[in-house]
């Protein structure tokens, strides 16, 4: 479905004053990235801040070029932007006077989609999210975690090839983060929408995804692409406690330490 051929990505590093600032030049941000992504699958990619994650989340979206290398969906390849494939950032993103139904429609409505028939797609994706009853209500009237589920539906309205998620529960506190994982777990079952995920978080790679690419530090590298522990068990049930898991997990942070002391 999804292919990340050699990707390799550098930014201009200006001066700012600062005797602890980088010299002005390049920064290797990526550095040949390879991997792909089936059909249906659920990847996160694992890694310190500042490895890369999110500037390949955005190349792979079609927002910034790679220096070097491609991306491709379904062999044709990304060069901008496409309405088959949807991002969900962290900052929600929502139009603070648009309720939520006219919130989670307006992509439909930016494609031309009329009034009735937008409502009915976005009123669909509402109630899959869990926000029956609250189609009229407004961003301020919701809490963190509905305002994320708000622009998880909007994202669902394209019915897209791929869902792009950059660390979307960050900003959340740990129980609503781990009931939104729970929930968008089985919206994810239902859908069977291939999705990549980012996160800094280790439990919640594990818990969500099919495989896990794990970076190196920047420059960020693919370092290992494993597969979770509790993949084919976490849909059923909880798995936090589970030895493997544990074992995963200690597995996982040991190999992001050996990076942090190298880098």
């Amino acid at each position: 479905m999804l292919k990340i051929d050699r990707v390799s990505k550098s930014f201009n590093v200006r001066p700012t004053g600062k005797k602890s600032a980088p010299a002005p030049g390049r920064m290797t941000v990526l550095d040949d990235i390879n991997f792909e992504v089936g059909e249906g699958e659920f990847v996160s990619l694992l890694g310190a801040s500042g490895c890369g994650k999110t500037t390949l989340l955005r190349i792979v979206a079609g927002l910034i070029r790679p220096d070097l290398g491609d991306v491709s969906l379904a062999d044709s390849r990304i060069e901008a932007p496409r309405k088959d494939m949807c991002m969900v950032f962290q900052n929600f993103g929502l139009l603070p006077w648009r309720s939520v139904m006219d919130n989670v429609a307006f992509p439909l409505e930016l494609d031309g989609v009329s009034r009735p028939e937008r409502e009915e797609v976005a009123g669909h994706y509402i109630g899959i999210v869990g926000l029956k009853g609250f189609e009229r209500h407004y961003p301020h009237e919701l809490s963190g975690g509905m305002q994320q589920r708000v622009g998880i539906a909007r994202a669902l309205t394209r019915k897209p090839l791929v869902l792009l998620m950059d660390e979307p529960f960050g900003a959340l506190d740990a129980q609503t983060r781990e009931a939104l994982q729970d929930d968008f777990m089985q919206i994810w079952k239902e859908l069977k929408t291939t999705i990549v995920f980012v996160t800094h978080a280790i439990d919640e790679a594990i818990v969500l995804s099919d495989r896990i690419v794990v970076f190196s530090a920047r420059p960020g590298r693919v370092e290992r692409i494993m597969p979770s522990v509790v993949a084919q068990d976490r849909l059923a049930r909880d798995v936090r406690a589970r030895p493997d898991f544990a074992l995963q997990v200690h597995e996982i942070r040991s190999l992001l330490r050996q990076q942090g002391n190298a880098a």
